[in-house]
């Protein structure tokens, strides 16, 4: 610091105002600071409010989602156990047709055997039957109705045979229709639980995919929250230096203050010293004195009451 005391007034004069206008310039600086900042705080808490809020959203639609995944799992694993229950079942019902199948196979042939029914068969074989015991017949034609009784005997036996394999079809098919009612049953369960899954697929797709909106817009709000932040530090980091200054220079202005207040004490007492030798002089020249004479000169122990 320069050596005030050997400054002149018109010097003390000059620097104090310098001062000065550096400590106001510093405190505007600060105060536009502090007004930016308090600019930034409103928008970081707007910015805060609008983030939370979509936050709050996010936390509150996330259990929604969780339960449809829940509840879409548990209906694919019902799926899958029903799907299991159906395969045992279409191997019982395949059991049963290949069954069938192989009964008709053998029915069929056996009708290609008989060609004819029992009822058409048996009448046949009892007319035959009846000429050979009761009609008056040359023997040529006994053998030949002999031979036509065996052929229908075979082939009544055929028919017969042909009736209880088709008795047995019918009574597998009878016994057959609880599993295809099982199996459809069963069919109809999972298309049931199918449609479930996917309605609880689609809500928590939807519901992730809002999530996912309300994510990125909080995100968006959080990214601009971080950037106040970044305008902010540096507006921060100005304050403590700028109070600094403004101190260092208050402490320099008391000092120039204090010395401009001895130059002038100094000044007026020159000045009461000029006003004392003038008063006196009036004094003892005239004897007229004016009240600042008389004051001077009662402050210099010159005159007394």
């Amino acid at each position: 610091m320069t050596d005030v005391s050997q400054m002149t007034e018109r010097e003390l004069k000059e620097k104090v105002n310098s001062i000065r206008t550096q400590i106001d310039q510093n405190e505007r600086s600060l105060k536009s600071i502090f007004r930016e900042l308090k600019l930034h705080r409103t928008d970081t808490t707007d910015l805060k409010e609008k983030r939370d809020a979509l936050n709050a959203q996010v936390k509150e639609l996330v259990p929604k989602a969780r339960d449809h995944k829940i509840k879409r799992d548990d209906a694919n694993q019902k799926i899958a156990n029903l799907k299991t229950e159906r395969s045992g079942i279409q191997a019982a019902t395949q059991k049963v047709v290949d069954e069938i199948s192989q009964m008709k196979t053998e029915r069929d042939d056996l009708n290609k055997l008989s060609k004819g029914s029992v009822e058409s068969l048996s009448k046949a074989y009892a007319e035959e039957l009846d000429k050979l015991l009761n009609a008056d017949i040359p023997l040529k034609h006994e053998i030949d109705i002999i031979e036509r009784l065996t052929q229908l005997e075979e082939r009544l036996g055929a028919a017969f045979s042909a009736n209880e394999v088709h008795k047995k079809i019918i009574e597998s098919y009878d016994s057959s229709k609880g599993i295809y009612d099982t199996g459809d049953n069963v069919s109809d369960k999972i298309r049931s639980l199918a449609k479930e899954s996917q309605e609880h697929h689609l809500g928590m797709l939807e519901l992730y995919k809002t999530i996912d909106e309300l994510r990125k817009e909080a995100d968006m709000y959080h990214a601009q929250i971080n950037e106040k932040y970044s305008l902010s530090a540096p507006l921060r980091a100005k304050i403590d230096p700028l109070k600094a200054k403004i101190e260092q220079l208050r402490e320099e202005l008391n000092v120039y203050l204090e010395r401009s207040k001895e130059v002038q004490l100094v000044k007026d007492e020159k000045k009461q010293d000029e006003q004392h030798v003038v008063a006196k002089e009036k004094l003892n020249k005239t004897g007229r004195l004016s009240l600042q004479d008389l004051k001077v000169l009662m402050d210099k122990g010159d005159i007394k009451f």
